[in-house]
């Protein structure tokens, strides 16, 4: 089975401020690019899903095809540096993004 990842130069997330986190997908090639950035499989609701984001409404999605890059931004499910934040730089996010299975 085929993941995101396997579309990807890299598949990463950062801080985006104490209450975001923002996750990119730099796809190899335009052909990746457009299964990635396709609202059709992978949009708010999935992210939503992903990341336990109660309102997608919330997220935030750049789809930038002249870098081959999709962008998702959203709000962080404790604030940085918090005494329940078990991830302080957000590196570790990108994860369940990268292994989301692609369509067949």
């Amino acid at each position: 089975m085929r993941v995101v990842a396997d579309l990807a130069h890299e598949v990463r997330s950062k801080n985006a401020g104490p209450f975001w986190v923002t996750l990119e997908v730099f796809a190899r090639d335009a052909e990746g690019y457009a299964i990635v950035a396709d609202p059709g499989f992978l949009d708010e609701s999935v992210i939503a899903r992903l990341y336990a984001v109660d309102d997608p409404r919330t997220i935030r999605m750049f789809r930038i095809p002249q870098l081959n890059v999709v962008k998702i931004s959203f709000p962080r499910p404790v604030v940085q540096g918090s005494l329940l934040d078990r991830d302080i730089h957000a590196g570790q996010h990108h994860v369940p993004l990268a292994l989301l299975p692609l369509p067949a």
